[in-house]
């Protein structure tokens, strides 16, 4: 597969043969010369790579397995040695290391072939995750130590209080690659956590194939989206500081409000009244979601910190009138702490992480139609299958005297807390959602989106809202919207 590339052994020799032309000699023996000839090498190669990547994809599909696994043998004998006579021990013993090699790789990609039979999406990754895994890759990521609740609460009750970690589950390998290839099976069968994998939502096919390559459940969790929303499992190789999703970041062209509110107020705020005209029902509204890690595994756990910035606006952008303006805009920057922990809950359901946090919500306008509030909350992440669910309960928290409150009585409509949920469906389809309620006041929201692949790199978004506090402005204002769009592909958290 890769015979175009000229490795670093073939270097000199292929320098040693070239020869002069127009003139110009080119002597790759020179120290001040070899550098170019390094260059013009590299550049020969990624060439032909490109060529090579340029070409049709059935390329490789066509190649036999046992074909693939005799390009990847990893045993080669240097020209200096194979013009050495060498003992006849020595050479059965490379012979036997050849077949060793070709025979273990022609099964990984037996394996990896059946893996792409997995449809469901986190199974499948996990599946091409184990056969990988018999490769030793060297990772420079940290794999993550969960709390076990249970037995914290347990030691806790037992008078000697102590945070208890979930012990590392041992990965499988052996010096020799052909007893990897001859265990694994056996291994797999073996394990009671295999036996234990949950196979809803997989045909009796799909789990067979799992089960024969050693996939557990754990392993399957390592993709989900709450484990790769927060490093659950593992850090990401991505590290500290850099941008990431945080909640869906969309473009709706088309988003209609079927009662716009026309004259927003707050007990503390005199009434702005507008006209039909300048809020028109049909506008554009977009939003803009992103997160970091600041920090990582501290406190001496596996608890990050994150710092998160979300902005949603509402353009006028149909409204010609009134020179297409800005009805709206919400700023919501965040910083919390995450802490994976596990715990069995009802139905089938685990506990895969809690969290704390704080948050400022305002809208950057000035009196009368200021609006902010700040609140500090707790969180918690769960998953049943396909279903992962992140509910959060709040406090706010009041940094201004009653008198100068832009939205007292926000509580009373926006609640104590919410619900988000994401539920997957075939075809790389989802369907999201936040729920609020505030029982004293029966005043809450809904809120259900739907993402759908368009094409390989676009996905379609619906988004359907039915209650209080669509924005911030309408914290107190009933109102049904709906929005069709665009989300970025690469969306999957909270």
């Amino acid at each position: 597969m890769f015979a175009h590339i000229i490795t670093q052994r073939q270097l000199p020799q292929a320098c040693a043969t070239s020869q002069p032309s127009d003139g110009l000699s080119l002597n790759c023996r020179q120290n001040s010369h070899r550098h170019l000839c390094v260059a013009i090498a590299a550049a020969l190669s990624l060439t032909a790579l490109q060529a090579h990547a340029a070409m049709d994809e059935q390329t490789y599909r066509e190649l036999p397995v046992p074909d693939a696994a005799f390009e990847y043998e990893d045993y080669e004998v240097p020209q200096s040695e194979a013009d050495t006579e060498q003992p006849a021990s020595a050479e059965v013993g490379k012979q036997n290391r050849k077949v060793v090699s070709k025979e273990f790789i022609a099964k990984q990609a037996k394996l990896f072939a059946e893996c792409t039979e997995v449809q469901l999406a986190t199974a499948r990754l996990a599946c091409f995750d184990k056969v990988a895994e018999q490769g030793k890759t060297p990772s420079y990521t940290t794999t993550k130590q969960p709390v076990d609740l249970a037995k914290t609460f347990q030691s806790t009750l037992s008078g000697n209080p102590q945070v208890v970690f979930v012990e590392e589950s041992s990965t499988i390998t052996t010096d020799s690659s052909s007893a990897v290839a001859a265990e694994l099976p056996q291994q797999a069968a073996s394990s009671p956590e295999t036996q234990s994998l949950d196979t809803v939502g997989l045909t009796q096919r799909e789990a067979k194939v799992l089960e024969s390559v050693g996939v557990k459940q754990t392993d399957i969790e390592k993709y989900t989206p709450l484990s790769l929303s927060y490093d659950l499992d593992k850090n990401s190789e991505r590290g500290t500081w850099t941008v990431r999703p945080y909640r869906p970041t969309y473009l709706l062209p088309l988003f209609y409000t079927f009662d716009p509110n026309l004259g927003p107020s707050s007990p503390s705020q005199d009434t702005e009244s507008f006209t039909s005209n300048d809020v028109r029902e049909t506008e554009l509204k977009f939003q803009l979601s992103l997160k970091t890690k600041v920090a990582e595994d501290v406190f001496d756990s596996s608890a990050d910190l994150w710092f998160g910035y979300t902005q949603e606006s509402h353009w006028q952008v149909y409204n010609e009138d009134n020179s297409r303006p800005f009805r709206a805009t919400d700023y919501q920057p965040e910083i919390f702490l995450t802490q994976p922990v596990t715990a069995d809950l009802p139905f089938g359901g685990r506990l895969r992480m809690l969290g704390a946090g704080a948050i400022h919500h305002s809208n950057g306008q000035d009196d009368p139609l200021s609006r902010s509030w700040n609140r500090a909350y707790l969180m918690a992440g769960a998953e049943w299958g396909k279903l992962s669910v992140v509910p959060r309960l709040w406090a706010r928290v009041n940094n201004e005297s009653s008198s100068s409150e832009d939205n007292p009585d926000i509580e009373d409509y926006m609640g104590y807390g919410d619900i988000k949920f994401l539920y997957d469906l075939p075809d790389q389809q989802s369907l999201s959602g936040t729920l609020r309620y505030n029982p004293s006041t029966n005043k809450g929201a809904a809120q259900i989106d739907y993402i759908y692949p368009l094409t390989e790199n676009v996905n379609g978004y619906v988004q359907l809202f039915q209650g209080y506090g669509e924005s911030i402005i309408d914290y107190n204002h009933e109102n049904t919207s709906i929005g069709f769009g665009i989300v970025l592909n690469d969306w999957k958290g909270f």
